[in-house]
């Protein structure tokens, strides 16, 4: 194993040799823009990039190596900071003919955990604004990049278009966009702008997303407005019943229906299983630990050693104080409430009427506003973000070139090392496993048939660690079903939630009793 990565470290180096010697790659006409920030690059910024001087973009920039190679960028060295830098091309750059190609790299180097690595394409200086006073106001033609925190993990494709008619700039969010790779390798972004109103999304060479400019269900809201809106004028009558189904208001409570029975009641058959400890503790303190040397009782308090599983209790059925466990209780109804009914009164569900929408127009291509500059500007809750080899180009045979010569070396090293890693035993072992499970399951909230469930599939994902079996086994599920039984799942595990929300509670009281069950048993 280490042979190998010790011939892939050697080949990398060589590779990056000869990259470095050939400029032709560079001097391509196809090449709009490219920043490499080889050892040329100065500390301090400046005539390239422009750090913001803005009170709330406090971040601290940093030239720096990237991890284990000698390959310099541009870092993120602070956590739970707001960013902001920008360099402006030497001219602007229309995306209104021919293909462009929008590329760079990021490595999250801590793991992806809460942070954006994502780039803004800043339309002209007439848009009025000011490289020293750059920041999140300033406007974009196109934002584009990976951001995961909570449920979010997108790789954005913003768009920032003209509305003909009104003047007014609208963002225009890119539907279902992929998810970002949470390891901490280098990858790399692109984004294709295509004459025939395409977009093209790949992450490391491979594409994951294609959507057309014009269409309607791929960017929100779509680039051309629909045809008629509702009258915002328009009231709903008073008196308008929408209910389909109501409460049966002849229904009454049956007389033997008990609110009050609890869901669950003591097993009053069980009986203590011979060998139980009662007057054992299932923790104790552990007869290892000692006081640290530099522990003050007067400044840390007086110490405690720490608790370790009691060792009599390993083979013994249960200790401490035994009580009943809990079964279902047969009697249990929970609250009454009437049976729904046919609504004698409903009306339907009422609607606006359609107007013709002021602000319609039609389109035969995208209206690309121009790109002066490049900017970074994120607020982000981590370190250790790198971002190099940013690239504007005419082809997509320049970006792929890029690829193989500036970013592949680094991944292949970076990829043989991880692995490396995840083969030792240990915790560090169970987390690689837990992030190549966790990326497995974004790729899966990333399939085609399940788009119009993504949004739950991550709320799941983010859950995973709270209820990892009941989670994955979900998600598993959705992936290898037929199209059919993913949405029948997806609806019953939308049901199982709202069920689990009710009876939280009553769950939080019994948990105790239940683990003595499955001890018991």
């Amino acid at each position: 194993m280490m042979g190998r990565f010790a011939l892939l470290l050697l080949l990398a180096s060589l590779q990056f040799c000869f990259a470095a010697d050939d400029n032709d790659i560079d001097k391509n006409d196809d090449v709009v823009f490219y920043e490499s920030f080889d050892e040329s690059f100065d500390e301090s910024f400046e005539g390239r990039w422009i750090v913001s001087n803005k009170d709330d973009y406090k971040g601290v920039w940093k030239y720096s190596k990237s991890e284990g190679h000698d390959d310099y960028g541009l870092l993120v060295s602070e956590k739970a900071r707001k960013y902001a830098i920008v360099t402006e091309l030497d001219a602007p750059v229309s995306l209104k003919d021919g293909t462009t190609v929008l590329q760079f790299e990021t490595r999250f180097q801590s793991g992806l955990e809460c942070g954006g690595a994502y780039l803004k394409y800043l339309r002209p200086q007439e848009a009025q604004w000011k490289p020293k006073e750059f920041d999140n106001e300033s406007s974009y033609s196109i934002m584009f990049g990976p951001d995961k925190c909570g449920t979010t993990n997108k790789v954005h494709f913003i768009l920032k278009h003209k509305n003909p008619k009104n003047g007014e700039y609208v963002e225009h969010h890119l539907k279902h966009a992929p998810s970002a790779p949470s390891d901490k390798l280098t990858h790399v972004y692109t984004a294709t702008l295509k004459r025939d109103k395409e977009v093209r999304i790949m992450i490391d060479g491979e594409e994951k997303k294609k959507a057309n400019f014009l269409a309607a269900d791929d960017f929100d809201p779509p680039l051309i407005p629909p045809k008629t809106i509702p009258d915002p004028d328009d009231k709903k009558p008073e008196g308008w019943d929408d209910r389909a189904r109501i409460p049966d208001p002849n229904a009454v409570k049956p007389d033997d229906w008990d609110e009050d029975a609890p869901m669950e009641i003591e097993d009053q058959e069980a009986v203590k299983p011979k060998g139980w400890l009662d007057n054992e503790a299932e923790e104790i303190d552990d007869p290892e630990a000692t006081k640290p040397e530099d522990w003050d009782d007067e400044e840390d308090g007086v110490w405690e050693p720490p608790k370790t599983f009691n060792p009599k209790c390993a083979t013994a059925p249960g200790c401490g104080e035994w009580k009943r466990p809990m079964k279902n209780n047969p009697a249990y109804k929970g609250k009454w409430s009437p049976p729904l009914i046919d609504n004698p009164s409903y009306k339907g569900i009422w609607k606006a009427r359609e107007i013709p929408n002021p602000n319609y127009f039609e389109l035969e291509k995208p209206n690309f506003e121009p790109i002066s500059g490049i900017g970074i500007e994120i607020w982000t809750m981590q370190d250790g973000i790198l971002f190099d080899n940013i690239l504007i180009a005419k082809t997509e045979k320049v970006a792929k070139s890029y690829r193989e010569t500036k970013w592949k070396p680094k991944f292949e090293v970076e990829k043989e090392r991880q692995k490396a890693e995840d083969n030792a035993s240990g915790p560090d072992f169970l987390a690689a496993i837990k992030r190549k499970v966790f990326d497995f399951l974004y790729e899966v909230a990333d399939m085609p048939s399940l788009s119009n469930y993504r949004t739950q599939i991550l709320d799941h994902i983010e859950k995973a660690g709270e209820q990892p079996n009941l989670t994955m086994g979900i998600l598993v599920s959705i992936a290898t079903s037929p199209k059919e039984e993913q949405e029948a799942v997806v609806g019953q595990t939308k049901h199982d939630e709202a069920t689990s929300g009710e009876q939280k509670e009553d769950e939080n009281e019994t948990t105790a009793a239940s683990r003595r069950r499955r001890r018991e048993t």
